[in-house]
């Protein structure tokens, strides 16, 4: 049977949207776990509840539309049965969620660690708390007074969470809606010592109005009683760009942005105290129907910014540091250039310091030598050094040109802001094609050496950004690599002129051939399998949900390929089920840094390609996104990524198996030692970089 021939039925699939959810839930597990530091675990549920937003803003609000679509069109009821077991999920999850919540007070508490709500403020915290309501927080609010004119949909941010007012005045009631601001004052503030100077106090913002709610409302209000009950409400994040000619792509782009802060809600939670009856009115003024997510819960929402919860007491209830590593090749040589014209350079962040990135263009800026750079910027930090070097090299005479995707979800008004200072600045800002996204990870350096143009190369799987350099683990190729760099030149030219086409014989690109490239690997380890050969593919991707490629392996398993993969998000695919993919293991890391290199190694007789990545493996990074993969050619730094990987498949602390079942089993430790491949690949780099740099065996 060849591999085209294979045709697994649709009940091999997980849903993409239920396997998104078994992901959330090993975020979750991460709050459970009592070895984690408890201000970690409080971290993480903010991680947790950010990361749901997003699943409501952008995968409910499709489902939704698909929906609406099927009942429109008389399709059938498959996505309302989706929907019906996504909501049935989140809300069992939210359950455990405000459990593991209520426990984690109780473990703060021991810790001699309160946090305390406005019914707990002692008196002298009490007056404490009024002059900073008064001094710090009363300027941000200007309550809104629901009536019947009152349009909440257009008025009610989705970044924020709100306190719903009732005011009793006999027979009278009265609503009104109060933002917490937690834009312009910080959401958890630390009490002054209250006698015992061990015990540390904090108290979250929403508390401090709660207490002072009197002092906001009493001079404009006549009431007997006052209540609060906080609430939140998630928008569908998508929007339509009209087709006007005449309108640039940044002027559309600003009108999406207007349009998504209008857009119709998708999840409306709220405190389960709320009185039914301002539950229904609030119900009925955001529009909310019987297809959209809607709860009481805890007395909190907007969990997200849990994810700064602050450390008031000892180091020893945090992670301990792990500190970023320097590259001995780097740092043996005066320039950069020096460094990577002796050897490639691979840095592996946050081990690694990001400071070569930014130090490689900042020194390109003002180097005699070089007369152009390339970038594709599709999320930079909000004050990034690369940026201001590029402006540089722009007065310095340089040609340089930056790529900007402008669709990088949520982070579409910094773009468009960055692309209007680089312009002003005379750089030339690219804005990629209408119908694809830019998501490569490129920088070419293009130097003068010996008469001739020289190129030096950066091909990463993450993004040009120093904050989130420092908590997701990514890869980055510097290479002066002459065919490399002329292929990278390429797809620089390729976004800037998609009517022309190119062919790659190094680089895997998207949407040009990476469907052609991946099955033509998977399917010569399938023929080495089949003549009785060794055959062996090791995958590390974010998501697995694309189905062609889902097949492939299938039919590789079914050959006798042994496939190992990591996954850290969706997996559509169901492994170690008998005669289909039992050849295939799975499992997924959750721990203190987010896994978001994309690593693909396949045997190949023996010669080991092994390939770094920006795409996942779904179908809109193969064929709607400009992405790319490079070979990575050094063995010694073949070695390094196989070792890096090896260690995260030995993990018997933080690696769960990824099943049919979704259950989110830890690995079985047994009798093997205790490895958190985390911290033993930050000791490995370490004493990796302790080496000779220079030496060449792996």
């Amino acid at each position: 049977m060849s591999p085209q021939d294979f045709e697994p039925a649709p009940s091999l699939y997980i849903d993409k949207e239920l396997s998104w959810l078994s992901f959330n839930d090993r975020v979750l597990q991460e709050a459970r776990d009592p070895s984690v530091p408890i201000i970690e675990r409080m971290r993480f549920l903010g991680i947790y509840s950010n990361n749901q937003d997003e699943f409501f803003k952008v995968r409910v609000a499709d489902l939704k539309r698909r929906v609406l679509l099927n009942e429109f069109e008389g399709g059938d009821n498959s996505s309302q049965l989706l929907l019906d077991e996504i909501l049935a999920r989140v809300q069992r999850s939210q359950q455990i969620f405000d459990e593991t919540y209520n426990e984690l007070l109780i473990t703060l508490a021991r810790r001699n660690i309160f946090l305390v709500n406005d019914i707990q403020i002692s008196e002298s915290h009490g007056r404490w708390i009024r002059r900073y309501f008064k001094n710090h927080v009363l300027e941000h609010i200007s309550p809104i007074l629901l009536t019947k004119s009152t349009d909440l949909v257009r008025f009610l941010k989705d970044e924020y969470t709100y306190l719903a007012i009732e005011l009793q005045q006999q027979d009278d009631t009265q609503h009104l809606l109060v933002e917490i601001p937690t834009d312009a004052v910080p959401r958890f503030v630390q009490l002054p010592a209250d006698g015992n100077k061990t015990k540390k106090y904090i108290v979250v913002l929403d508390n401090i109005i709660r207490y002072c709610l009197d002092d906001l409302l009493r001079p404009f209000f006549n009431y007997e009683s006052a209540s609060a009950y906080s609430m939140k409400m998630t928008r569908d994040a998508e929007y339509d760009l009209n087709d006007e000619v005449d309108q640039s792509l940044l002027e559309k782009m600003s009108e999406g942005l207007k349009q998504r802060l209008v857009a119709e809600p998708v999840r409306f939670v709220y405190d389960e105290d709320m009185p039914k009856s301002l539950v229904k009115k609030l119900k009925k003024m955001l529009h909310i129907s019987k297809l959209d997510h809607s709860n009481g819960g805890g007395r909190y929402h907007n969990f997200k910014d849990f994810i700064g919860f602050p450390n008031v007491s000892f180091k020893y209830l945090e992670n301990p540091k792990l500190g970023a590593l320097n590259s001995r090749v780097f740092d043996s040589h005066p320039t950069v250039f020096d460094a990577i014209t002796q050897q490639d350079i691979l840095l592996y962040y946050p081990y690694h310091k990001f400071r070569y990135v930014a130090e490689f263009v900042r020194q390109a800026s003002f180097d005699p030598k070089v007369s152009s750079i390339r970038i594709n910027i599709y999320r930079v930090a909000k004050n990034s050094l690369l940026i201001n070097s590029l402006i540089d090299a722009s007065n310095n005479g340089k040609l340089v040109t930056v790529v900007i995707e402008l669709r990088a979800r949520f982070d579409e008004e910094s773009n468009m802001s960055w692309a209007q200072q680089l312009t002003d600045a005379g750089v030339k800002v690219v804005f990629g094609m209408p119908s694809l996204k830019v998501h490569s990870k490129l920088l070419l350096i293009t130097r003068i050496e010996d008469g001739s143009n020289v190129y030096y190369s950066h091909i990463g799987t993450g993004n040009f950004h120093e904050k989130t350099a420092r908590i997701y683990t990514d890869f980055s190729l510097f290479t002066r690599d002459q065919e490399l760099g002329t292929e990278v030149s390429n797809v620089f030219k390729f976004i800037e002129m998609p009517y022309k086409r190119y062919k790659f014989k190094h680089l895997i690109v998207s949407p040009i051939d990476t469907r052609r490239r991946l099955f033509s690997l998977i399917d010569f380890e399938i023929n080495q399998a089949n003549q009785g050969k060794r055959a062996e593919i090791t995958i590390k991707v974010n998501n697995l949900v694309d189905r062609e490629l889902i097949n492939r392996f299938y039919a590789a398993s079914k050959a006798g390929v042994k496939i190992r993969m990591i996954i850290r998000g969706m997996c559509a695919l169901v492994p170690g089920l008998k005669g289909i993919s039992d050849n295939i293991k799975i499992i997924s890391i959750v721990d203190r840094f987010l896994e978001h290199p994309r690593v693909f190694i396949f045997h190949h007789s023996g010669e080991d390609q092994t390939f770094i990545a920006s795409f996942d493996w779904m179908a809109r990074n193969i064929e709607s996104r400009v992405e790319v993969g490079t070979p990575i050619n050094d063995d010694k730094l073949k070695q390094v990524i196989r070792d890096i990987l090896e260690i995260q498949f030995s993990d018997t602390t933080k690696a769960r198996i990824i099943d049919q079942s979704q259950s989110n089993q830890y690995v079985k430790r047994g009798n093997r030692r205790k490895i958190r491949s985390q911290v033993w690949i930050h000791d490995y780099l370490k004493a990796f970089e302790s080496k000779d740099a220079t030496r060449r065996e792996p």
